[in-house]
């Protein structure tokens, strides 16, 4: 292979010009390349990009789906579990004591974990009496369209945790943040039990593909 012909590789050009330097076509390729050729893991990354219309979408795709596309059971798997390592290490980087100074932080936390799902879940920030985290808790995963939610079981945690606050957290899989009716009726039970238990319910967001919805921020909590 001429350099020429080399220079425009990936692995060339992360080697001499850094990550940072790299397409979404490049990365893809680096993904699902061993095994098969430079110039062969490019065409595959273009079709899954042609296919899927870009990367978080392919990364988004089912095994079946992949494999559907072209890729073989190791390309797909690989594909996947860089996804899944990532959302992991998001979650392992979620200190106790760190502090959720806005609901913008809140977004950009949960949006990249909650925004593959399927379907609604539901999560809990428990946080001590200076607004400092005291561990996530996943309440509930609902249906296509809904999350079940009830008091207690969104405050058993948080009791058992001696939190002083708590802030709520679920995703529309419809990409669309505006909260439901079901939405504003449970929120308003939330936070009516937590003032009569003593514990604050400061926010409730609605993770959505692109954008929020903060019930604090709209002054409707």
């Amino acid at each position: 292979m001429s350099c020429c012909i080399a220079s425009y590789l990936p692995e060339y050009r992360v080697r001499h010009a850094g990550w940072d330097s790299l397409s979404e076509l490049e990365l893809l390729a680096l993904l699902i390349g061993p095994g098969v050729s430079p110039r062969k893991a490019l065409q595959e990354a273009q079709r899954l990009l042609d296919r899927f219309q870009s990367a978080r979408a392919a990364t988004q795709a089912t095994y079946h789906q992949l494999r559907k596309e072209g890729l073989n059971h190791r390309q797909a798997l690989a594909l996947q579990a860089s996804v899944h390592l990532f959302q992991r290490i998001r979650q392992s980087g979620l200190n106790p004591g760190q502090v959720f100074r806005s609901s913008v932080d809140i977004f950009e936390y949960f949006q990249p974990q909650l925004e593959p799902l399927k379907k609604e879940c539901f999560w809990s920030v428990l946080l001590d009496g200076k607004n400092r985290l005291i561990s996530l808790v996943r309440i509930s995963e609902g249906s296509l369209t809904c999350s079940l939610v009830h008091p207690r079981e969104v405050f058993r945690p948080a009791i058992r945790e001696a939190a002083a606050g708590v802030l709520f957290v679920h995703n529309h899989p419809s990409g669309d943040p505006a909260p439901s009716q079901e939405d504003i009726e449970i929120t308003r039970r939330l936070v009516e039990t937590g003032r009569i238990i003593g514990i604050r319910a400061l926010d409730h967001v609605i993770i959505g593909a692109r954008d929020y919805f903060s019930f604090a921020d709209r002054g409707v909590l």
